[in-house]
């Protein structure tokens, strides 16, 4: 009896060394085979366009536009492949946001590899995976009526957030504007809603925050 064809796997990371270390996890399980990799936006969605994978691994932060945005672009032109975002940023910054624009499951990448395969093959499956202790703290809060606790970027819109890690980047307004598709007016208006979500006074202080944002989370 012939062995099934195995899933094939894409990964959109840009990170290389996570990237090959991934994929070699990958292509050890039987049933897995990695069938490409990006690390951005635009050739992520090429090459989940061509190749139809039977899963996606979506990293948060690549080249260009976070994993959000892909995420999004491939809802909105109805493709349906599942999708695990895989992460080093923290479940209350992220998970939500993902679920929102279309993701089947969120882990970090500071979970173990057998961990990593279980969120993998839950995905496949056809469910919702959330890291179990991420989940139970949402639910305490539920049942007790506690609100949780949340980080001030937290407030941020997701294209908010976006403009915000690439200020902390050090790119300037036309180059945020230039890799999000963005006119320098509306960026403008998004540097002007950060600051006052956050409660800072100056553009300096935007950008000294966002610089240590991206220190702590990146």
């Amino acid at each position: 009896m012939s062995r099934p064809k195995p899933i094939s796997v894409a990964i959109i990371e840009d990170h290389r060394m996570f990237r090959e270390q991934l994929g070699h996890l990958i292509d050890k399980a039987e049933d897995m085979k990695v069938c490409g990799h990006a690390d951005n936006v635009r050739d992520g969605f090429e090459l989940i366009k061509q190749m139809q994978p039977g899963i996606v691994i979506i990293d948060i932060s690549l080249k260009g536009s976070s994993g959000l945005e892909l995420l999004k672009e491939l809802r909105q032109n109805g493709m349906g492949v599942p999708v695990l975002v895989l992460s080093m940023h923290d479940e209350a910054l992220y998970a939500e946001r993902s679920l929102r624009a279309g993701a089947n499951g969120y882990i970090t990448k500071h979970e173990a590899s057998e961990d990593v395969m279980v969120a993998i093959r839950r995905v496949i499956e056809g469910e919702i995976y959330l890291n179990p202790r991420f989940m139970g703290r949402m639910m305490t809060n539920i049942m007790t009526g506690r609100e949780r606790a949340v980080e001030p970027v937290a407030r941020l819109a997701d294209r908010e957030l976006e403009v915000f890690r690439l200020i902390g980047r050090g790119l300037t307004t036309r180059e945020i504007g230039e890799q999000l598709g963005l006119g320098m007016t509306t960026v403008d208006t998004y540097r002007t809603r950060i600051k006052d979500k956050l409660r800072l006074e100056n553009a300096l202080r935007l950008r000294v925050e966002a610089i240590r944002w991206v220190q702590e989370h990146e």
